[in-house]
């Protein structure tokens, strides 16, 4: 039976994406509603999913699916048991954005830690123009090298910042998992990576063991001149603690590229008008991974993993 190819977010990827070098039909929709999914998919071989939800109960409305092809690294949003349950292959993308997402996190560093969103404030409001002397004196700067960063996710992301954090002269604390009984060579606890970190950044998958991984108890356990970056997930981290942490000095700053839910609803704490004109809080609408070489990376790993599939050898396996 030739596969039945079913592409349900195809605007979610700009880049050049071949067709699979076998005989097949593609169906492809620039997007998709959860509501829609089921239906889309009926006689579908092969789904490409991005974001939108798979779960059990749509999975089980598809006897012909054999594979979902996440164009994408995580997946929390496909019920992977009902896909064991059912032998259908779940295949992800790995390692595209070993390169982008560390350069993203490293831009929000150092936005946050030059102030540099207040120093442009400054200039804008004519402080500079009116200074005694040649420079301004308004706003603290810190650098990177000789603070700590500590890390929390220690896969190909977590990797590319380290190696830049090393770069830029820094010391890397690679956090050991919460709760753990003892701690791994290599690795520090995370209740010290807490305490000692001057910044903390986050690259772990997001699932019920890390959903709110950093809370109240967290943030109150940072250094109050430490930052929270996340490109990771928006769900690794309690939003309304973060804006109290935030808006009582708890910690520095934070930079993240991901909420909890994305898109944002109109309304959404964290897009309060009073919390983003704060210049120390950035908040980019997920694009950390989206440059043009890596969103190319992934499409070509993403055929290449529909083709292993089909050849019996399938690749990237989360279930």
């Amino acid at each position: 039976m030739t596969p039945r190819i079913v592409q349900l977010e195809g605007e979610s990827l700009i880049a050049d994406v071949r067709r699979p070098a076998f005989a097949h039909q593609w169906i492809e929709y620039p997007a998709t509603a959860e509501e829609q999914v089921g239906d889309r998919l009926q006689g579908a071989t092969i789904a490409i999913s991005n974001k939108v939800p798979l779960s059990a109960a749509v999975i089980r409305r598809l006897p012909d699916l054999r594979m979902i092809a996440v164009s994408a690294t995580g997946a929390n949003n496909i019920d992977l048991e009902a896909c064991r349950e059912r032998s259908i292959v779940v295949s992800n993308i790995r390692g595209y954005a070993r390169h982008t997402v560390p350069e993203h996190v490293f831009a929000l560093l150092l936005a946050l830690s030059r102030n540099l969103f207040a120093w442009r404030e400054s200039v804008q409001a004519g402080r500079w123009q009116k200074s005694k002397q040649f420079c301004l004196f308004d706003h603290p700067i810190r650098d990177l090298h000789g603070a700590t960063l500590g890390l929390i996710g220690s896969g190909s992301l977590g990797q590319g910042v380290a190696r830049l954090a090393e770069a830029f002269g820094m010391r890397v604390l690679r956090a050991e998992h919460k709760g753990a009984p003892s701690v791994r060579p290599g690795y520090t606890a995370f209740a010290a990576v807490l305490r000692e970190a001057d910044a903390i950044t986050l690259h772990c998958p997001l699932n019920a063991e890390t959903s709110n991984l950093i809370s109240v108890a967290e943030l109150r356990a940072m250094k109050s001149s430490a930052l929270l970056i996340n490109t990771g997930r928006g769900g690794l981290v309690d939003e309304l603690a973060l804006i109290q942490a935030l808006r009582a000095g708890w910690i520095a700053g934070a930079g993240f590229d991901v909420l909890g839910v994305e898109p944002p609803p109109q309304g959404h704490p964290m897009l309060a008008p009073e919390l983003l004109a704060l210049p120390n809080f950035l908040l980019t609408p997920h694009v950390a991974w989206a440059s043009r070489p890596a969103m190319q990376a992934l499409a070509d790993q993403l055929i290449e993993n529909i083709e292993a599939f089909v050849a019996g050898e399938p690749r990237n396996r989360l279930a």
